[in-house]
């Protein structure tokens, strides 16, 4: 069985020496790595980093975005991770509110020939932002990115 461990906020493995620590004491081959560009990002941690460090390892992708004045905002009043997801901190890749640059992340996965799946989340409320809408803007987005 092949493990695929997912960094994220509030959890054991958050940050980049956490990601360090997992991917240096675990077999390259059973533990693989899930990049959440969000969570990612969330805990101060540079994805195309993370991308370019261990894009070997990388086997499931998820695509999120954040909106830099509401991730301030919430490390400047320590807003919890839960309310900082219903205050809007997340958006898709294509919202110009969103503060990751995708298209280093998406080369250095080609360029690996990553062939797994790219997952788009949003993690937003659907009162705020119509998910049809937001769906719509990832995949235009993704569709000029890498073509399909």
């Amino acid at each position: 069985m092949q493990l695929v461990y997912h960094p994220h906020i509030d959890t054991g493995v958050e940050n980049f020496e956490d990601i360090d620590h997992l991917m240096n004491n675990t077999d390259s081959n059973s533990v693989k790595l899930l990049l959440d560009t969000g969570h990612l990002y969330y805990a101060g941690v540079d994805p195309l980093a993370v991308t370019q460090k261990y894009v070997n390892r990388i086997k499931h992708v998820h695509l999120k975005n954040i909106r830099q004045p509401i991730l301030n905002e919430s490390k400047k009043t320590g807003r919890g991770f839960l309310d900082s997801i219903r205050a809007g901190i997340f958006t898709v890749p294509g919202d110009s509110a969103g503060a990751i640059n995708f298209q280093p992340i998406l080369q250095e996965l080609a360029k690996a020939n990553y062939e797994g799946w790219l997952m788009v989340e949003a993690e937003q409320d659907p009162k705020n932002a119509e998910p049809l809408q937001y769906a719509l803007m990832a995949r235009t987005y993704l569709r000029d990115q890498i073509g399909f």
